[in-house]
């Protein structure tokens, strides 16, 4: 055995979006850090579709960016097409995604991760935890290599146990092309609970074999919306695809790919019903439990029965590719059944196959079983974060993946632990959900998890969590400075906008038409605050009510928590309860609100929501006497 000559500050095993976020994070502290992965190829691969974003999982990303993250900024400079959703909705769900060059995205935060001082990269698989006591010492490789480290964060994927299904066909692996990691058996052997999940993934297409005349095209918007507050210090140069800055310069601009919408039809559903008994999801085959906000395309032919067709989107992979990512048919059916129903479907007809979808189960370890800072209650010095903590999608690693970094360094570096509240952000939200409750399911993040959304927006990000980073060394220099500036902006147009309330203008009325608003501004005024600050101003200003109510909520729900409710309470009366809370409560009748917090399948939101009830029972119970 040869025992690597250093002493790192934090080891990370795993380079996915996890490990990435982890490293990068712990090195931006000042530790030496050590990244192990089975494949220094592979680093940040996007396994399922190479989009970032989405409803919640933007914001998310906007949060990681605002704490320094990588995750934004690299999809800004390879991403192909870019789209805000919700937009025509409320500000609190409108979300950003990204469709990625999927190589660009990979190459490129692999020299990210390269050229980040204080992280050195090492090709190995570990096999073994070094343990003294209960306290972490560091890692063996199959290379028989020891690696000595103050910290461990484990971020290894699907790959504990991985195993793939096509059909009714097993073959080891936690992604297509690449093996295993036994690391299961090491940490049962060390007390840890293992439990079993399941994934899956859609084929991949020639896009020389779509007929896109028969499809519904979707583009990209204009001007392109940004995940990273700092995507405009990207370089701007021709000779290098991975650095571009698509904004601002009119001689050089990079166009956006259309993504393609088609549909299932009858046809489509009743080839997959014929063969549901080749599918290991109903053969019995696959035991562990899959993302219920996520189905197979088997799983939507037969929940949704009722349904005539299925949305089918046909997403480009990269610009150097004709491989499309076909999003909405996530199937471990047959190869033959697989290739038949799709070409059941309008645009498909004589599609191609390059690689087929498939099922992939993985070990993971109920989340219970760490503290806040992600490290874990049994082993002192041991982090875990991204799938290994039962969650699923990119941005949920990448969060997981920055907090456990952060709290990996900090203890090494003696400092106090740092942990993000509910009130703070989705990632604080997304932490507690876990630690606290646990997931019986793949873990996804929606903006439904956070009760404090309209506080929490993707626009605001920076100005949350930027001054919070700074204060703990994950930022500084330029992205400080910048918030710094953005603040004593918000300040001053704050101080313009209480003068005009005090004398009297309407800035409700102006704001519900927004050409008014802008002619009423002073002209000094909107050359020292940006426009794009006044959105904030605007919001501020329209939802005040409710902005108001939900930073005293915080306050209210911890008076609440231990509030009794009538045992003979109808909760299926109450309006803007979730139907899923609805028989939840009805099933198990909590005798006070903190118990109805702690039912598995209970959100935040509906606790609020239910004594919001509450109080108005109470109130008018009081008006009757």
């Amino acid at each position: 055995m040869f025992r690597y000559p250093k002493c790192y500050d934090v080891i990370v095993i795993g380079a996915g979006h996890a490990g990435i976020e982890a490293a990068m994070a712990a090195a931006r502290l000042g530790c030496e850090v050590a990244v192990l992965t089975q494949n220094l190829d592979t680093i940040g691969q996007m396994s399922c579709n190479p989009a970032i974003g989405g409803l919640a999982k933007g914001h998310m990303v906007r949060e990681i960016d605002a704490l320094g993250g990588v995750m934004g900024l690299n999809t800004d400079a390879t991403g192909i097409q870019w789209r805000l959703l919700n937009a025509s909705k409320g500000p609190s769900v409108r979300a950003l995604r990204a469709q990625c060059d999927k190589k660009a995205y990979q190459f490129r935060m692999k020299r990210e991760l390269e050229a980040m001082p204080g992280v050195e990269l090492h090709q190995g698989n570990v096999l073994d935890l070094r343990l003294e006591g209960d306290r972490i010492m560091g890692v063996t490789t199959s290379f028989g290599i020891e690696f000595a480290g103050k910290t461990v964060i484990l971020s290894v994927g699907t790959f504990m146990g991985g195993l793939m299904h096509v059909g009714l066909r097993q073959e080891k692996g936690g992604r297509m092309g690449d093996g295993t990691s036994d690391l299961s058996e090491v940490l049962k052997r060390c007390g840890f609970a293992v439990e079993r999940f399941k994934t899956g993934t859609p084929c991949r297409l020639n896009g020389r074999s779509i007929d896109f005349a028969k499809c519904e095209c979707q583009h990209g918007d204009e001007p392109v919306p940004k995940f990273s507050f700092m995507a405009d210090t990207l370089v701007r140069s021709r000779n290098d695809l991975f650095t571009l800055n698509f904004w601002g310069d009119p001689t050089f601009h990079m166009e956006q790919l259309p993504c393609w919408i088609t549909y299932t039809n009858g046809c489509t559903h009743d080839i997959i019903r014929a063969n549901l008994h080749q599918s290991p999801l109903y053969s019995g085959v696959i035991d562990g439990v899959g993302p219920r906000y996520c189905p197979s395309i088997e799983d939507k032919v037969v929940r949704f029965a009722e349904k005539e067709r299925h949305q089918v989107f046909l997403e480009p992979e990269g610009r150097h590719t004709l491989e499309y990512y076909v999003n909405g048919v996530s199937t471990s059916l047959p190869y033959s059944v697989q290739l038949e129903f799709l070409r059941s479907i309008r645009g498909l007809e004589k599609c191609e196959i390059l690689r087929p979808g498939y099922a992939v189960e993985y070990d993971y370890c109920p989340p219970t079983q760490l503290r806040p800072t992600l490290e874990t209650r049994k082993i002192e010095g041991l982090f875990f974060a991204g799938q290994i903590n039962g969650t699923s999608g990119y941005e949920e690693a990448a969060g997981q993946g920055l907090i456990a970094g952060t709290n990996a360094a900090l203890k090494v570096l003696g400092k106090p632990a740092w942990v993000l509240g509910r009130d703070e952000a989705y990632l604080g939200v997304m932490v507690d959900d876990l630690v606290t409750r646990g997931c019986t399911e793949p873990y996804r993040m929606f903006t439904s998890r956070a009760e404090y959304r309209l506080l929490l927006r993707q626009d605001n990000a920076d100005l949350r969590l930027t001054p919070k980073a700074a204060a703990v060394g994950l930022v500084g220099g330029e992205r400080v400075r910048r918030v710094e500036e953005k603040l004593a902006g918000l300040a001053k147009a704050d101080c313009w906008v209480r003068q005009a309330m005090h004398e009297g203008m309407r800035l409700d009325q102006w704001l519900r038409r927004s050409e008014n608003f802008w002619h009423m501004l002073p002209e000094t005024l909107l050359k020292e605050v940006p426009r794009e600050l006044w959105s904030l101003i605007e919001t501020d200003i329209k939802y005040a009510g409710h902005l108001g109510r939900q930073r005293t909520q915080i306050e209210r729900m911890v008076r609440q928590e231990g509030r009794c409710l009538p045992e003979s309470l109808d909760y299926t009366a109450l309006r803007g309860l979730k139907k899923e809370a609805q028989i939840r409560f009805t099933e198990v009748r909590p005798a006070t609100l903190g118990q109805a917090g702690r039912i598995p399948g209970i959100t935040p939101a509906d606790v609020a929501m239910l004594a919001v009830w509450l109080e108005k029972l109470e109130r008018e119970a009081a008006s009757a006497c």
